[in-house]
């Protein structure tokens, strides 16, 4: 991918370098990373915090779906989606699912992400839970369901993806399952609503 050789400027020059691409550049790069590479990505931008704006824009309204799509290091189904909104309460919680292939055995895996201040020693800032599920939701995503239902209890139920920041549309997430870290890794790119 990006990485190259590496030295104490290699996140600089990733983030430089995604900052400049179009989406589509962008996209053609996440899909290219392997699962090695999203395992240096994960541990060289551990000091480079995600937050809320990073996946739904300030300004976005509530319940307006913001496209992420995604890279991870699994063997196999490899490319997905994963669709947020802003909640239309005052809690500043973003709700979503995973969009992919395989959600008609694993369920759609809804999620609610959120910072994570009230964690002891949380390895990013800002999770997605899989731990809970969003009162309500766009009227085209999928129905709502637990992610104990279906295959999903195997996948999502007990899970949270921990992210970091790349760039300012790419971030670099790990699955956690039961508080312990997975040898998972995943890549983002966010799709800005006017692309």
């Amino acid at each position: 991918m990006l990485l190259g050789h590496q030295d104490e400027n290699t996140p600089e020059r990733i983030t430089a370098a995604l900052d400049r691409m179009s989406h589509a550049g962008r996209l053609a790069t996440i899909r290219a990373v392997t699962a090695d590479e999203q395992a240096k990505l994960w541990e060289m931008f551990a000091e480079s915090p995600a937050d809320r704006d990073h996946f739904v824009p300030s300004g976005t309204d509530p319940l307006t779906e913001v496209i992420h799509h995604g890279r991870n290091s699994l063997p196999a189904f490899n490319f997905f989606q994963k669709r947020f909104c802003a909640a239309d309460d005052d809690s500043e919680e973003l709700w979503g699912f995973n969009h992919q292939t395989m959600s008609w055995i694993t369920g759609p895996g809804f999620y609610v992400a959120h910072d994570t201040e009230e964690e002891k020693d949380a390895p990013g800032a800002y999770v997605i839970n899989y731990t809970r599920i969003p009162p309500k939701k766009p009227d085209d995503w999928p129905e709502i369901l637990p992610n104990e239902a279906k295959l999903g209890r195997f996948v999502y139920s007990g899970m949270k993806d921990y992210m970091r920041k790349i760039s300012d549309h790419v971030s670099i997430g790990r699955a956690y399952k039961s508080g312990k870290p997975m040898d998972a890794w995943f890549v983002l790119c966010r799709e800005d609503v006017e692309d």
